[in-house]
Formats: C-alpha cells, structure tokens, sequence
C-alpha cells in the first residue's frame, strides 16, 4: 500500500551539506519504520530520504504521529522498527546541525525571559568546547534577530509579545548554530493569514539561502502549498508520500483512511471533505480545523 516518490529536484544554489553527508546526499533516511504504541500502529513500514534543501509538510489527523515523527528525528524518542539515519549516522538528542520550532506556549505576561534571551538559549545550549565570548554572543543573537525581524522586540518579555512575533523569536532561536535541517512542529497555529505568511516567508528563505531541509507538521497545507516539494500524509497507520498535486486527491486519501474521503479545489486552496477524524485540520466543509497531535 505504501509507496515512496522520487525526490523532486533541486537546484545547486538549493543544495548543503551535513556533517556526513556528501552533497545530494538524504540527511534524514528512514527504512521500515514504524512507531507503535501497545496494540495502536501510528505508522508502519515508512520508507523516506529527505535531502538537502527540501521542504517536506507533513500531514494527517490527530493522534497520527506527526509530533512523534519529530521527535524521532530529533533522537528524543526510540522507533519500534526499521532503521533511522541522519546525516548518515543514529540520530542523538541535542544535536546542533538540527533546528527545531517547537508548538507555540505562550509564556505568561509577567515572566521576565526576553526575546534576546530565548534566542541566546539556542546558542547555550549546544556550546563545543570553551564558551563563546559574551561580545561574539551578543553579535550573533543580534544578527538572528535582524534576520526574522524582531529587533524591535529584542529587550521586550517574550510573554508580552504576539503570536507571530513569538514565532518569530522562536525561528531565530531554532537558526541559532547554523543547522542543516529545520523541523518545524505546527508553528502557524493561531496565527493569521499574514503571520502565516511571514513565517513561511522566514522558513523558504532559509531553505534557498543555506540549502536547509525543512519538514514542516501542519495541520492547513494551504499556506505552504507554493513551498512544498513533496508531502508525507499519515493516516490509518499508513502513510502515502508524493508530490501534493499527487497527494492531495480523493482516491489517494480515500485508499489511505478506508471510506470515501473528497478532495476539492476552491480559489487554489486545497478543501478535504469527510475525512474521518474532523481534527485532520485541512480546511473542512464546515470551515472547521483540527487541534493538536499525539
């Protein structure tokens, strides 16, 4: 059932190298995986090469597995089979060539963490060796600030800012050390349509400057649907993985959750109708989207 397409190409400009990786090479490679939780299968036997300067959205209803996915690749959680590589090697927590937005918290109004600080935390927290100078630390931060635009917001409490600068910040911080894949955890919940846009802005521009491979959990695909070189849709413990245009259909998501799931186009945005789990978190017919993921 399961099928796997071939990446879709990349520029020269687009491509980078890991720290074991030749240039073209997968920085994330899954073969057989799966993830099981007791008798219930999230996922099972996923095939998957993610390469240099891909953006790969992630997608499916709640309790699919795409959260657990992340922290998979993040080496913060075991697979229950098949094998998982990243930069050629077994994936450890804490790695520095991995950015990682997590799901938005906010942070209560009188906590005295300013932008500044959280983006110094991604810095701090992969240090090699001796600590870097206070004044090299104080410049970097500075320039990550100035690339996502939030030196205006720098010295303010990160519980006193919005939704999207919050994002913002938590960009900077997740390019602190420079990685080579940005994994992305539904960072445009709550936000809206210009946040959304800003964001996704932030993260294509990192893609095609640094050659970057994103995967971005979603649950609304519409605000990337210009960005995506392919999707992985996870449903039903399975999975299908192909460009959208590929995807995002009525037979494939139909074959994918067992029963009749319609898949419409409206003012080039895609609309999915009936899936079985309302929290799919596409655009539904009754305007409805989903919440969190397991």
């Amino acid at each position: 059932m399961e099928r796997t397409e071939a990446v879709s190409p990349l520029t020269p400009t687009d491509r980078a190298t890991g720290p074991s990786a030749g240039p073209g090479s997968p920085v994330i490679s899954l073969r057989g995986a799966a993830l099981v939780y007791g008798d219930r299968v999230l996922w099972r036997g996923v095939n998957l090469d993610v390469r240099p300067g891909e953006f790969l959205a992630v997608l499916g209803p709640n309790g699919s597995g795409k959260t657990s996915l992340l922290r998979v690749l993040l080496g913060r959680q075991q697979l229950s089979d098949g094998s998982l590589t990243v930069f050629g090697q077994a994936p450890h927590s804490g790695s520095r060539h991995i950015g990682y937005v997590p799901q938005q918290t906010f942070q209560p109004t009188h906590a005295l963490l300013r932008a500044r600080d959280l983006v110094r935390l991604g810095l701090d927290g992969h240090r090699w060796g001796l600590p870097l100078a206070r004044r090299a630390i104080r410049h970097r931060v500075d320039d990550l600030l100035e690339s996502v635009g939030a030196t205006p917001y720098a010295d303010v409490p990160v519980g006193r800012l919005s939704g999207g600068e919050q994002q913002r910040v938590r960009i900077a911080q997740a390019l602190a050390t420079d990685p080579r894949i940005l994994l992305c955890d539904e960072p445009l919940l709550s936000l809206d349509l210009q946040h959304q846009r800003t964001l996704t802005g932030l993260v294509e521009e990192r893609r095609r400057s640094a050659g970057t491979a994103v995967v971005f959990v979603t649950h609304e695909i519409n605000p990337v649907l210009g960005l995506v070189d392919r999707v992985l849709y996870l449903a039903g413990g399975g999975y299908r993985i192909g460009p959208p245009e590929e995807v995002m259909t009525s037979s494939t998501l139909s074959e994918l959750y067992g029963t009749q799931v319609d898949v419409v186009r409206v003012g080039g945005r895609i609309v999915v109708v009936g899936a079985p789990d309302s929290g799919t978190g596409h655009t539904h017919a009754d305007g409805t989207e989903g919440g969190e993921d397991q």
